[in-house]
């Protein structure tokens, strides 16, 4: 991890991308650890619902205002940081909220919007809004907070595209015109006064309301309608955003296993980064198996050679030593075709690399992400 925290020493931001389920929270943890424990003020963001960063800070929750990590934490885990470690994990309807009343124009309109049964299920369940608030808070940050480092660890999605890809869908949603003019009619009585005369008699909107009911179709016009004037505010700031991710402070991680969909996700994304100018500033190759003998240092021992140390020690040498053996041989296997499916990969990542072995246990607390600094 040298060589990648070394990348990360100039940024101000590190952005942890990858799929899911292959140590986006330990890895981001375990980077903002490390500028904490130099003498930085480093921060770590997330949005794991399964709250596994607070485990491994040594803490019981974490809300969407940062926390520090108390000292006692440290000593407990036999460190001693010359920096401050902060942590919090994003509340998404919480942020919605708040660049709601940002953007309302007063607080009638606010209200309105915030009450309103498709937002209220929107904020908190929209495919999308994980990602879109992830960078919301990300620019609220950097932008209002005096970190020396700010640490995301990004949503587990099913893609790691969605994450670039969603406050467009979020921002389309919002702004949708076809929507608009199908409701058009309407859209000056409240939802309260939306009924299907109102519509028109427009085809589509009878089809929609006979669909989804009177009143869902209410709520939809209320909701647009809430917005109308907002869109421009919104469209300003996710293109605020993305400028952010594209300037010199900002660095994103790859973070990937072994595994073929998971090296195929991190390579789409690589392409995807580059095509959008944004710096890339390491790959972590989390979870791999380590190779039991270095390349060319000779055959792994068949069982006639294991055989009389395992005699030596009072095990039954023949059947364990064969045994032991294979589960050898199947080890290296696995290490040589996971580097082998790797190759593409390190190949066309440049930038700062870090292969981390699968560890024997989880990493739980602050001494076993210190282990892990020490280990990438």
């Amino acid at each position: 991890m040298s060589a990648v925290s070394e990348s990360i020493a100039p940024r101000r931001i590190a952005v942890c991308v990858g799929s899911g389920g292959v140590g986006k929270t330990t890895v981001a943890a375990t980077i903002a650890l490390q500028r904490a424990l130099r003498g930085g003020r480093a921060l770590v963001c997330t949005i794991d619902p399964a709250r596994r960063l607070a485990n491994a800070l040594g803490l019981s929750t974490l809300g969407n205002v940062e926390s520090r990590v108390p000292e006692h934490k440290f000593a407990e885990a036999g460190l001693h940081p010359k920096g401050e470690l902060f942590a919090m994990m994003l509340d998404v309807k919480r942020t919605w909220d708040d660049l709601v009343t940002r953007h309302a124009p007063d607080p009638a309109r606010r209200e309105r919007i915030l009450r309103n049964r498709l937002y209220q299920q929107m904020s908190a369940a929209l495919a999308g809004s994980q990602e879109y608030m992830a960078m919301e808070k990300l620019y609220e940050l950097a932008t209002d907070r005096d970190y020396d480092l700010i640490v995301l660890d990004t949503p587990p999605t099913a893609h790691a595209l969605d994450f670039l890809d969603a406050p467009d869908r979020i921002l389309d949603f919002l702004g949708n015109e076809t929507a608009r003019a199908v409701l058009a009619p309407a859209l000056g009585a409240g939802r309260l006064g939306l009924r299907l005369a109102q519509l028109g008699g427009g085809y589509i909107a009878k089809t929609l309301a006979r669909f989804t009911g009177q009143e869902v179709l209410g709520d939809l016009g209320d909701f647009l309608q809430g917005f109308q004037g907002m869109y421009d505010g919104f469209k300003e700031r996710a293109a605020a955003v993305r400028a952010l991710l594209s300037r010199a402070e900002v660095g994103f991680v790859l973070v990937c296993s072994p595994s073929a969909v998971s090296i195929d996700e991190a390579l789409a994304f690589h392409e995807r980064l580059h095509a959008e100018s944004m710096p890339i500033a390491g790959l972590v190759v989390n979870r791999l198996t380590p190779d039991l003998w270095p390349a060319g240092a000779g055959p792994l021992p068949a069982a006639e050679a294991l055989a009389p140390e395992l005699a030596a020690a009072g095990a039954a040498a023949d059947d364990l030593a064969r045994r032991l053996a294979s589960t050898l041989a199947d080890h290296q296997a696995l290490a040589t075709a996971e580097r082998r499916a790797l190759a593409p990969l390190l190949e066309r990542v440049t930038t700062a690399q870090a292969l981390v072995p699968r560890l024997e246990t989880d990493v739980h607390d602050l001494a076993g992400l210190a282990r892990l600094a020490e280990g990438l």
